[in-house]
């Protein structure tokens, strides 16, 4: 195990809500999706987006390293890299969309985006908040209840980013929970302010044969985004002067993605896995 990994490990949700003082506990968290505005952020915000700032008050999950629900922190909080480097840990997800096709739905993150502007990425990546559909159980032994509540996250910013209707995703498909995995990664923005530590929640959503969703697409969110199947993505894998990628979906394609895609038709042997996968 890394020194990193081992100080992760270490932390008890009490040395958490001790070191940060910044996290609400569990039992007084607001059922709010975000915060007050910070007066405190304007170095960390310099130049950036109005729209993607207000987004950066967002109340997300911290956890300890077993998954367990601690407390809940702003967006801004558990993205400075200077607590991640102490070990501040939040909940997230990854959607993975699929058509009948067996076509692969990617996005392009905008310009705007504060954390990993304009690389490519699976189709949806985001947190659940610390409200009351998509917090799971506070009691921390029930994972079902998670991933239902993460699955709630995800229909939500799956409207937001790219603008899919949640009738359709609720009728013209389904959620598959794969696995969590928990990495780190630093944004390696020109201030170095910004990373990602997380566990995050896999989903495969696969479209039902003959249904469709519609796209109308956030450009504060999405700068462009395909539908490709294995063998066009392995190109752009290998096209790195055309195609970068986020950090968190690279771990995925090179652990996990193809292995998936090759089972798209029945993938009962790879979901509902309840183990935790350390990238750290």
């Amino acid at each position: 195990m890394s020194d990193y990994h081992n100080l992760v490990k270490s932390l008890s949700g009490e040395d958490i809500l001790t070191q940060f003082q910044d996290i609400t506990p569990i039992a007084h968290r607001p059922n709010s999706k975000s915060s007050e505005v910070s007066t405190e952020d304007s170095k960390a915000f310099s130049g950036h987006d109005e729209e993607q700032i207000k987004l950066m008050n967002e109340n997300c999950i911290v956890l300890d390293y077993n998954d367990n629900v601690v407390g809940t922190a702003t967006k801004k909080t558990c993205h400075l890299l200077t607590n991640i480097e102490r070990g501040l840990l939040h909940r997230a997800f990854s959607c993975f969309i699929f058509d009948d096709k067996g076509k692969l739905l990617l996005q392009k993150r905008a310009a705007e985006k504060i954390t990993f502007p304009m690389l490519w990425t699976n189709t949806c990546c985001s947190h659940p908040l610390s409200i009351d559909d998509e917090i799971g159980d506070v009691s921390n032994t029930n994972l079902q209840a998670n991933i239902d509540s993460v699955i709630n996250a995800c229909i939500r910013k799956l409207d937001h980013e790219l603008g899919i209707p949640t009738n359709e995703l609720q009728n013209n498909g389904k959620f598959h929970f794969l696995n969590r995995i928990h990495y780190m990664a630093p944004c390696n923005d020109p201030e170095n302010t910004w990373g990602e530590h997380e566990i995050d929640y896999i989903l495969i959503y696969k479209i039902t044969k003959g249904k469709f969703i519609t796209i109308n697409q956030n450009y504060n969110e999405v700068d462009d985004y395909m539908w490709v199947n294995k063998e066009c993505f392995q190109e752009m894998l290998k096209d790195a002067d055309n195609f970068q990628f986020t950090p968190w979906f690279k771990i995925i394609c090179e652990n996990y993605l193809f292995k998936w895609w090759d089972q798209l038709n029945d993938l009962s042997n790879v979901e509902n896995d309840h183990n935790i996968y350390r990238m750290i």
